[in-house]
């Protein structure tokens, strides 16, 4: 199983940044693509961006130009740099791996002015 704990969520004015960072621990040599998921409110989760192994990336087209997903295995870890952001944003952001399906307990981004 992977464990997941997610950081760098909170409030950010539209067209700032944000960096948001996924570790995982556990059985980690098993992970084979790392994801990133948000949720608004009355919303379903959506998927957003994903990074496999071999370093392989993919953007909704919402986010594509604006986001970019990164990770670094020394240390476990797999960012999502977000930049211009937009109001539309806002949601709770979460990781997720596979083949484990493990989830992350989300972090909140809110943008407004």
């Amino acid at each position: 199983q992977v464990q997941l704990v997610e950081s760098g969520g909170g409030w950010v004015q539209p067209g700032g940044s944000l960096r948001l960072s996924c570790t995982a621990s556990g059985s980690i040599l098993s992970i084979t693509e790392m994801r990133w998921y948000r949720q608004a409110p009355g919303k379903a989760r959506e998927w957003v961006a994903i990074i496999t192994r071999l370093g392989s990336t993919n953007y909704a087209n919402s986010v594509k130009g604006r986001f970019t997903i990164s990770s670094d295995n020394a240390k476990n870890t797999v960012y999502l740099q977000m930049n211009s952001l937009k109001p539309e944003d806002s949601a709770v952001y979460y990781c997720h791996v596979l083949p484990s399906d493990s989830w992350g307990q989300g972090t909140q981004v809110t943008v407004s002015s």
